[in-house]
């Protein structure tokens, strides 16, 4: 056994902790020794905003290798939806792995993969009926939904948004314009990909009018991209994020998605919503998509949250489109038995309390930050919607001038204040806590930011 601490943690730092405790300055002398192992060992691909080593987690507290306590309002990147080790999902995990670990879903049959998919088509928008497709993980969603638009219309050319991510992989990462080094050094990606501008109401980009963000792009896709680079009758699909994730949590208007369905309609294009981030309840309905009137995608993309941190995605599309014949696609572990069953009390949870209470706590922080924009001189924007909350920090309000480096600064303080966040975009603090979290943690979270902010103004 390879030992990494030379302390005994006990369960009681985390037993009815709701706000962080820290014990010594960060990072202590465990997290050290893990950090500097990591580093003679470890992919130097990862990116890590500070070095918390963590060795437990209960609800929205997570406890380190040196036994400090923090809260946690990132959530494995929006992963942990009914917080760390819930116990009833703990409990799905146990049972399941002391019955059948794995068998393949590929060639053989689970009880719980139709059951699954059967929830899962229930709570997908529109009336025709679906089915699902497994995976691993967010970039296995949208490596299948590429196949399938394409295998489905018989077209070869897709669209992405500017700001967008949808995976590392090869295809995914084709979709993918948020940052230069991710596509740096890889080649040639996957051809007949075009992107276009996403309609930002805050800042506007490549010609945008933040004020007339949703006809302008509209009219770049109808008048632009589709009059000069690709014929609307070649394009598979149009792949985009409700609310963008990695782009800096900016919501898509309504007016727009509206728009862009009708468009995918009127020529065949398959729309095709990553939900990867902003679906399974996150922001206080189980999609982004529910909070505009008549949306239908042809296909959802679902990951993250799905199965409160077990590796788990679903691809869901209207039946009439998920029409491949067997040996289209497949995944040996997609849909394991327990990452199925972490689902599926996941979604039970969700439904029972959990997915209100996004809504509450989210509708709670954007109250009390409703007027950081007068009180600090760096917070340009607060937007979002649930628990899926960005702060956009700026050099000047009136210009809009982007200030990264700051909001790198105060993602820095926060953790040094017992705050786990992670920035969003070039400039943006996202706020994706467990949805379990409550209105105290949520204050916390508030007030320790608003302490980064003046400190921050004081420099």
């Amino acid at each position: 056994m390879i030992a990494t601490t030379d302390t005994k943690l006990t369960e009681t730092n985390l037993t009815g902790a709701k706000v962080p405790k820290l014990n010594m300055p960060l990072p202590g002398p465990n997290a050290k020794r893990v950090v500097e192992l990591d580093t003679k060992y470890v992919s130097p691909s990862y990116t890590r905003d500070y070095p918390l080593v963590a060795k437990r987690g209960r609800g929205a507290m997570i406890e380190d290798v040196d036994g400090n306590v923090f809260l946690d309002f990132a959530a494995g990147i929006a992963v942990c939806a009914t917080g760390h080790c819930h116990p009833e999902v703990v409990a799905a995990i146990q049972k399941q792995a002391a019955e059948l670990i794995h068998l393949s879903g590929t060639d053989f049959y689970y009880e719980g993969m139709p059951l699954l998919a059967e929830k899962l088509s229930s709570i997908a928008p529109g009336k025709e009926s679906k089915r699902v497709y497994f995976g691993n993980s967010g970039a296995e969603a949208i490596e299948a939904a590429i196949k399938l638009a394409k295998y489905h219309t018989k077209r070869d050319k897709l669209i992405a948004f500017h700001g967008a991510f949808h995976g590392r992989t090869m295809g995914a990462l084709s979709l993918t314009a948020s940052r230069a080094v991710q596509r740096r050094g890889f080649g040639t990606l996957l051809s007949g990909v075009f992107h276009m501008p996403y309609p930002d109401t805050y800042r506007g980009t490549y010609g945008v009018r933040p004020e007339n963000a949703a006809a302008d792009c509209l009219s770049y896709l109808e008048n632009e991209l589709f009059r000069r680079r690709v014929d609307p009758e070649e394009v598979a699909g149009i792949f985009i994020e409700p609310i963008q994730g990695e782009g800096g949590y900016i919501l898509a208007p309504a007016e727009f998605l509206q728009g862009l369905q009708k468009i995918c309609r009127k020529y065949g294009i398959m729309l095709v919503a990553d939900e990867v981030q902003s679906g399974m309840g996150r922001t206080g309905k189980w999609w982004a998509v529910d909070h505009t009137a008549g949306i239908e995608p042809d296909i959802i993309c679902t990951a993250k949250g799905i199965a409160s941190g077990m590796p788990l995605s679903a691809v869901i599309a209207r039946e009439s489109v998920m029409d491949w014949k067997p040996g289209a696609h497949a995944s040996t572990f997609g849909g394991n038995p327990v990452c199925i069953a972490a689902s599926l009390a996941t979604l039970h949870l969700l439904e029972s309390k959990y997915m209100d209470n996004a809504r509450r706590v989210g509708e709670f922080i954007l109250k009390r930050t409703a007027d950081w924009t007068q009180r600090f001189k760096n917070v340009g924007e607060v937007r979002g919607r649930g628990l899926m909350i960005g702060i956009e920090l700026v050099k000047d309000q009136k210009t809009k001038e982007k200030a990264p480096e700051m909001r790198n600064r105060i993602v820095q303080a926060a953790y040094h204040k017992g705050l786990l966040i992670l920035g969003s975009g070039d400039t943006t603090v996202r706020f994706c806590p467990p949805l379990v979290v409550d209105e105290e943690q949520a204050e916390f979270a508030v007030k320790t930011l608003e302490e980064c902010f003046r400190e921050e103004e004081k420099k």
